[in-house]
C-alpha cells in the first residue's frame, strides 16, 4: 500500500495519534466511521444502480467465463494447432475418398524435415536479410 510496509504503517498511525492528541481522538473516530460508512452507501447505490440499468439479464450472466485467470495461453494455442491439425486430416481424408490428388502444397506439410550432414551449413538467402 503506497509503497510503505507494516512496520512503517504503524510508526505512521503512532505519530498521528501523538499528533492529534487524545483530547480530539474521539472527534476524527466520529468523522473515520461516517465517513467509512457513507462510501459504503455509495457503493451499495452504485451497485444497485447498475443492476436496475442492466436489467433481470445481470442474474444470467456466467461472470466466471470472463475471468482471465483461468485462461492459459500455451493451452489455447496447444488447442488452436490441434484443431488445425484435425481440419487438415479432415481435408486430407475427404480428399482421398473423393479419389482426388492432394496437391503438392498441400502435401508439402507430410514432407519431413532435411538433416543436414554434420559441418553442414544451412542453406541462407542474402538477398531476404
Amino acid at each position: 500500500m503506497f509503497g510503505i510496509n507494516g512496520v512503517e504503517f504503524i510508526i505512521i498511525v503512532v505519530i498521528a495519534l501523538v499528533v492529534i492528541g487524545p483530547e480530539r481522538m474521539p472527534e476524527y473516530a466520529q468523522q473515520a466511521k461516517e465517513f467509512i460508512k457513507s462510501m459504503r452507501r455509495m457503493a451499495f447505490d452504485a451497485k444497485d444502480d447498475l443492476k436496475e440499468t442492466l436489467g433481470p439479464g445481470l442474474e444470467d450472466i456466467n461472470w466466471r467465463q470472463y475471468d482471465p485467470r483461468q485462461y492459459d495461453p500455451r493451452t489455447i494455442v496447444r488447442e488452436a494447432l490441434a484443431e488445425d491439425d484435425a481440419e487438415r486430416e479432415k481435408e486430407r481424408s475427404e480428399t482421398q475418398a473423393q479419389g482426388r490428388e492432394l496437391t503438392p502444397a498441400a502435401n508439402a506439410s507430410s514432407v519431413p524435415p532435411q538433416r543436414l550432414s554434420a559441418g553442414a551449413l544451412a542453406p541462407f538467402d542474402i538477398e531476404a536479410t
